[in-house]
């Protein structure tokens, strides 16, 4: 059985059912993304903060909140 630290992870996928009946093709792989916030439980006491100005870029004060979304969809990158 793998540990819970290995099988983490805040990308998770999903397969929509596709009907013998249906025209169209199957779409394939769904992806979404879960927050942090939903694996911490409850907010710690003490918690390292952003600078007031790093706060705003990043949309939260505390850096274990601050998830960057990278997609799935994208082929290659820059």
């Amino acid at each position: 059985m793998k540990s819970h630290q290995e099988s983490f992870t805040k990308t998770k996928t999903y397969k929509p059912y596709h009907s013998p009946f249906d025209p169209c093709p199957p779409i394939g792989k769904k992806y979404y993304s879960t927050p942090p916030n939903l694996y911490l439980g409850f907010q710690p006491p003490n918690l390292q903060q952003y600078s007031p100005v790093e706060a705003l870029k990043r949309g939260t004060l505390w850096p274990v909140f601050y998830d960057f979304y990278e997609n799935p969809y994208e082929k290659g990158g820059k």
